[in-house]
């Protein structure tokens, strides 16, 4: 192994660092450690400036490793090895401690802080020692992309790849494009109807030249890697195909939440206690009428119906509150005289003119009353004989500190928006992960919200979580332009941080092929072994961590790499015998 001169760099993060650590003390410490060639402290380390800082050092001093005590190396380890790359030197010359997050954000005494940031610093210098150069690889690019999902977002999606030119393939599970959005009367807070918007998007997919429309299709299982993926599909119970394409767009939307399950709204018992949903359909219909046919003197709308609830959703289903707000005004023009009242537990009408749609809204005779929904929900009874409505909704009201007893002869349950039941074959069918509730997940849920942990592999609109029309239009081109940028390089650098299987060791136990959850590992009958596709590979360690021989090692994280960061942190010098090359 060549000598190493490192370089050492503390950030202040502003005062996000330095507010809690002594980082001039940290720097000061790292100078008098073997192999440290020069440390230095700055202000913003992940700025221009900083940046420049290190390739200046690399270049002046002959550096050939870089450490980094800054934030988490999820925001910004990229960051840094491009700099490192701009220098001439190989990018995986380079390690990050996190003394922001797992030191700054979690302490409170600065002596016991700055000590901890010492350790971690120290730990990453004596891994950085063992760290070995990493070539790039790259795969071309199919310059086809499958978009899973026809609605909105995926319509939106397959009309901006193909306008610029490229294949798509379009696969909708139902038989008619439109999802959601298709059940939709109008939209918030400009009242537009939704019909004739949502019609051009699926004349101008249907008729396009670049695009191919797989309707009452599902996906089955996906195969390959970015640039280079496969599957079959069968349209419509039709001739089996194979396609091929370089990019996927996951754009497969959310359900309302089913409120049978709450027994205090009736819904299934009450005839006149309805969806959200099913209030779409009336307005469509050109009628609002209860189960008799009559049209509805008192009318009350529900927020929050499986959101915001431990025992069933703990997130905000997010459009419910406008989307409220919309029936109120469209009740209101339909029926003029009727009573309208809308019972919600915190009115949240977020977006672009979402408030002063509210505020508006709130001047059209509509009686707004707030119930306490962790202590206790409305309850939703027949009313009796005597009483001029249908249905009684007894509620505590939060603000009055009343209990109150709302009429209605129609109950509008503003439900909650949930992942979709086959989300999680879907999962795995295309590489993606999920989170608690079901939902998509983003690779960087600020820096990188489209992308997943598998390159090629985006996600847009609902599926990733509730959001309204706009916010699914937006992230349908911001997947666009990802993908359309990849089909335009041609060719793409893909992780190289792999694992790797030693032939003489393996046993043919394939436990590694069982657990890898990126399915990167195949046996080799033949041979009686396993093997790595290292474009398909995370580097995530979970084969390496099951293999009972040790065949298997992943490249920048070795046992060596590991132990010797390991012996850093907890001795006070970088300890002179690390261990050997052929350990």
């Amino acid at each position: 192994m060549e000598e190493s001169r490192i370089g050492v760099y503390v950030c202040w993060c502003g005062t996000n660092i330095a507010k809690m650590v002594d980082v001039q003390a940290v720097a000061e410490m790292v100078k008098e450690l073997d192999n440290v060639v020069i440390a230095r402290d700055y202000k913003y380390m992940c700025s221009d400036p900083g940046q420049e800082m290190i390739i200046r050092d690399i270049k002046e001093h002959g550096l050939n490793r870089i450490v980094v005590a800054a934030c988490s190396p999820r925001i910004h380890e990229l960051t840094f090895r491009k700099a490192l790359e701009n220098a001439g030197l190989n990018p995986y010359m380079f390690q990050m401690a996190n003394i922001r997050e797992q030191v700054s954000w979690v302490h409170t005494d600065r002596k016991m802080a700055t000590e901890k940031a010492k350790d971690l610093v120290r730990g990453a210098i004596a891994r950085v020692n063992f760290h070995e150069p990493l070539d790039k690889l790259e795969v071309e690019i199919n310059p086809a992309t499958l978009i899973i999902g026809g609605g909105i977002t995926g319509l939106s999606a397959a009309l901006m790849i193909a306008n610029a030119g490229k294949k798509v393939y379009l696969v909708e599970k139902s038989k008619s494009l439109g999802g959601m959005m298709g059940q939709i009367d109008q939209t918030y807070p400009d009242l537009r109807s939704t019909g004739p918007l949502l019609e051009d998007k699926i004349t101008s997919v249907m008729g396009h030249k670049n695009i191919e429309v797989f309707l009452d299709a599902e996906v089955d299982q996906v195969y390959g890697y970015i640039g280079n993926f496969e599957m079959n599909i069968r349209n419509g119970s039709g001739k089996e195909k194979l396609l091929e394409f370089g990019n996927i767009i996951v754009a497969t939307g959310l359900k309302p939440f089913n409120p049978g399950s709450i027994e205090s709204y009736g819904y299934g018992k009450l005839p006149d206690v309805i969806t959200s949903l099913e209030l779409e359909n009336m307005l469509k219909s050109g009628s609002i009428l209860t189960s008799k046919g009559l049209d509805p003197e008192h009318i009350a709308i529900i927020h929050c119906v499986g959101s915001r609830n431990k025992d069933y959703h703990e997130y905000c289903s997010r459009t419910c509150c406008s989307t409220a707000l919309k029936y109120a005004n469209q009740v209101r023009s339909a029926l003029p005289d009727s009573k309208i009242c809308d019972l919600y537990a915190d009115m949240r009408a977020y977006g672009k003119g979402c408030e002063e749609f509210y505020t508006a809204s709130s001047g059209k005779d509509i009686l707004f009353l707030m119930y306490d929904q962790q202590n206790e929900l409305p309850r939703i009874t027949k009313a009796g004989k005597k009483d001029d409505c249908k249905l009684l909704i007894t509620m505590h009201e939060k603000l009055s500190g009343e209990s109150v007893e709302v009429p209605a002869d129609l109950v509008v349950l503003m439900t909650a928006m949930e992942a979709r039941d086959d989300a999680k074959k879907l999962a795995r069918s295309v590489g993606i992960s999920m989170c608690g509730n079901g939902f998509f997940i983003e690779r960087h849920p600020k820096l990188d919200p489209v992308a997943t942990t598998t390159d090629g592999v985006y996600i847009a609109g609902t599926c990733q979580g509730p959001k309204d029309i706009t916010e699914s239009v937006i992230q349908a081109w911001a997947a666009s332009s990802r993908v359309l940028a990849s089909i335009n390089k041609g060719r793409e650098s893909v992780e190289v941080t792999t694992a790797l299987v030693d032939e003489t060791i393996c046993c043919g136990c394939q436990i590694c092929v069982s657990v890898c959850p990126y399915t990167a590992i195949a046996y080799n009958e033949e041979k009686n072994i396993s093997h790595v596709n290292e474009i398909l590979c995370k580097g995530c360690g979970t084969c390496g961590s099951a293999c009972p021989t040790g065949a298997i090692r992943c490249r920048h994280f070795t046992d060596k790499q590991i132990l010797s960061q390991i012996e850093g942190l907890m001795s006070k010098t970088i300890p002179k015998t690390v261990l050997t090359e052929e350990e």
